[in-house]
């Protein structure tokens, strides 16, 4: 599956390096790896000590409320999207960056599609982990194709009501 990145100033495709490991499976000594939530909650205290990156996955059901007191040890938090309709991870990932002060990789997944790229990014998300047989290419095109924002979020971008207002100062200025 296609990994983009855009922690930086432009996005790009990535390698994933993050082994992602069920609940029944041995964490690899030498990478780093994501967890369910539910293995972070029954075996916390044998994971604090790792001394590789450490990711915690959240299904859309799942609060975050759970690992609030446990975020600065996750380098990756993984939201899954498991369908269209379901844009509950929206919310948390403005509550992580923007209430919580989380610092780390915010990676989008599931049935994340072409248009809602830039919507998820904006909420806070910097990795999207496309479904199989989804462009690469085309994915990172979706990042320009929304040119005026609607709502306040998390990147500050100024909303369409906001340039409004603005126009007629700068109308009177020029």
């Amino acid at each position: 599956m296609p990994l983009i990145d855009y922690r930086n100033a432009r996005p790009t495709v990535e390698s994933d390096v993050w082994t992602h490991v069920g609940d029944g499976e041995t964490l690899p000594p030498d990478r780093p790896a994501t967890i369910s939530l539910e293995r972070w909650k029954a075996a916390r205290r044998d994971m604090v000590g790792r001394n590789q990156p450490l990711g915690v996955r959240l299904d859309s059901h799942e609060r975050i409320d759970e690992i609030l007191p446990d975020l600065s040890r996750f380098a990756l938090i993984t939201l899954n999207f498991p369908n269209l309709n379901d844009g509950r991870h929206y919310t948390t990932a403005r509550l992580l960056r923007e209430r919580h002060g989380f610092g780390g990789r915010l990676r989008a997944t599931g049935q994340v599609q072409h248009d809602q790229l830039d919507p998820l990014r904006r909420c806070g998300f910097d990795e999207f982990e496309l479904p199989s047989g989804k462009s690469a290419a085309s994915a990172i095109s979706a990042f320009g194709e929304i040119s005026v924002a609607y709502q306040p979020a998390a990147d500050a971008r100024p909303t369409a009501a906001l340039l409004r207002r603005r126009l007629p100062e700068q109308a009177v200025a020029v």
